[in-house]
């Protein structure tokens, strides 16, 4: 009988904790993962929305826990992971939920609120997901996390600074993170995805070039994570134009993002 890498994840996961769970990119990967003999703990701020993709969960096979929680309400989410993972060890947990906004049509900054919003939810509420279950899966010597971060971590726009602030931190942690927690058995995935179509696509205003599904970019990202990558980004020609771009002098890099990329949440 042979063992699996140290830090390679087993390719189907049995216990499974997905955040942002009531729609979008997070309602894609608690579909993907629902199957028989798979027990998901799904999270989100909306319980009438978390009831139901639950219910489709469930009628998948999957054995269902809820939690209806802010991200950003650390010591309540650490109390409901701790007690949680005790009863039903955790193997892999996705810290999906997040948040984006943008400066103001004419060029208004973000109001404060709505700063520390995008960086509680998107890098504290992120790791407050993970964080808790760590000591647990050291000591199992087994685990997988998968952070969603975003392109816009490596191509910053100047349009959404918070929002690409909270997902580079989220990106930075994640690969610091990777080599300590892989001496534990611990796998971890950084997501940096371009455009996915969400429930949010409707706030939008701006090119959205190679929008994905949800559902497909869901697959993907799990599909890198059972293979033991520790990071996927996508779509490949926006990456490799990212990529590009680092080549160019930084005004006209600048420029051009700019010129292209102006996006306005509303």
């Amino acid at each position: 009988m042979t063992s699996r890498p140290a830090g390679r994840p087993a390719a189907c996961p049995t216990h499974v904790a997905v955040t942002g769970a009531s729609g979008g990119l997070g309602a894609a990967f608690a579909r993907h993962y629902a199957a028989p003999g798979v027990r998901l703990l799904l999270i989100a701020r909306d319980a009438r929305r978390l009831d139901a993709i639950a219910a489709d969960c469930a009628a998948r096979g999957a054995d269902v826990a809820t939690l209806s929680c802010d991200v950003r309400n650390a010591r309540s989410l650490q109390a409901a992971l701790l007690a949680h993972d005790a009863a039903h060890p955790v193997d892999l947990v996705v810290a999906n939920a997040g948040m984006e906004a943008s400066v103001g049509p004419d060029g208004a900054p973000e109001p404060l609120d709505t700063v520390l919003a995008q960086i509680e939810t998107n890098l504290s509420g992120a790791l407050a997901s993970v964080v808790p279950l760590l000591p647990a899966m050291q000591a199992r010597r087994r685990g997988a996390v998968i952070l969603v971060s975003s392109l816009a971590a490596l191509e910053p726009l100047a349009d959404q600074p918070a929002y690409c602030a909270s997902k580079a931190g989220l990106l930075a942690w994640g690969e610091a993170a990777r080599p300590w927690l892989r001496r534990f058995g611990i796998q971890v995935t950084v997501a940096c995805p371009g455009f996915i179509a969400t429930g949010m696509s409707s706030h939008y205003e701006g090119w959205r070039p190679l929008e994905w599904s949800a559902e497909k970019a869901a697959r993907h990202i799990a599909e890198a994570a059972a293979r033991g990558r520790g990071r996927v980004d996508f779509p490949w020609p926006l990456v490799a134009l990212i990529g590009l771009g680092k080549l160019a002098p930084r005004p006209l890099r600048e420029a051009v993002r700019d010129l292209l990329f102006r996006l306005s949440v509303h």
